[in-house]
């Protein structure tokens, strides 16, 4: 019950999160996109460039905050699953970022606190990466 209630509260963050790019006229490419390596929550483009956001979502920071938990390792699965991405989709040459929205909603409050990181990490790992 307790790993239901946490994707509802993911699910709903990240539809506060696309509510929110689209307001920062961002254009939403997909969403939850999943392959080999993983999934990425919102695949966007800001102006020309593509944006891989990741958003985390929790009820309050007792535990730290959200975007604290983009760490290194989760920042290499990213890595690869956006590569893939890219190559899949023949953009390699395309400039591309990656950004993390943080977002607070407790149980008691209609909305959010929302938090946007553009350029949030580089890429990790090894090979090329164009940003």
């Amino acid at each position: 019950m307790k790993r239901f209630l946490h994707k509802l509260l993911g699910d709903r963050g990240e539809r506060a999160a696309v509510r929110f790019l689209k307001k920062a006229h961002f254009r939403i490419i997909a969403r939850q996109y999943r392959n080999q390596f993983g999934e990425i929550d919102i695949i966007a483009m800001d102006g020309s460039q593509i944006v891989f956001v990741e958003v985390k979502t929790r009820q309050s920071t007792d535990a730290g905050h959200p975007h604290e938990a983009v760490d290194r390792r989760k920042q290499q699965k990213l890595t690869n699953i956006a590569l893939a991405w890219l190559r899949k989709y023949r953009r390699l040459e395309q400039s591309a970022r990656f950004d993390v929205v943080s977002i607070v909603w407790p149980d008691d409050a209609a909305k959010p606190t929302i938090e946007h990181f553009r350029h949030a990490f580089e890429a990790t790992g090894h090979g090329q990466f164009f940003s």
